[in-house]
């Protein structure tokens, strides 16, 4: 079974639907790149995942491990670049202050997030530059 289904619905948009939950979103050209900025970019999507995936992770990791995760807010910057164009770099601020982890779990946290599976998927030549508020 298929992950999503596309349909290009013109003006550089794309509909995406979440087979299995029948969510559905758009996703647009970027202002950079000939779009409005109506909506997530591809390579906003990508960004975006990484930071949800790793905080997924997070969450995983204290519920696996026993750990109150009360809160976190997190915020990435994405840096493109060109020839060929591509996400160059990820600035990604979490800020995971409250949780009242000790630095021994905070490290094991970060090692968590750091392998979550959007990490490991993509290119080794993008930089991320992580900064963990605690």
């Amino acid at each position: 079974m298929a992950t999503a289904k596309l349909k290009y619905i013109g003006d550089l948009k794309c509909e995406i639907e979440h087979v299995y939950s029948g969510t559905k979103m758009v996703s647009c050209a970027p202002l950079d790149n000939n779009g409005d900025a109506s909506s997530f970019s591809p390579t906003d999507l990508l960004a975006s995942a990484y930071i949800s995936c790793m905080i997924t992770i997070v969450g995983i990791y204290c519920d696996q491990n026993n750990l109150d995760f009360n809160r976190c807010e997190a915020s990435v910057n994405k840096i493109m670049e060109s020839g060929p164009r591509r996400v160059a770099k990820l600035e990604i601020d979490i800020d995971l202050e409250g949780n009242n982890w000790s630095a021994e779990e905070q490290a094991r946290i970060i090692r968590a997030a750091e392998a979550c599976p959007v990490a490991q998927s993509v290119s080794k030549e993008m930089i991320v530059d992580i900064t963990y508020r605690f």
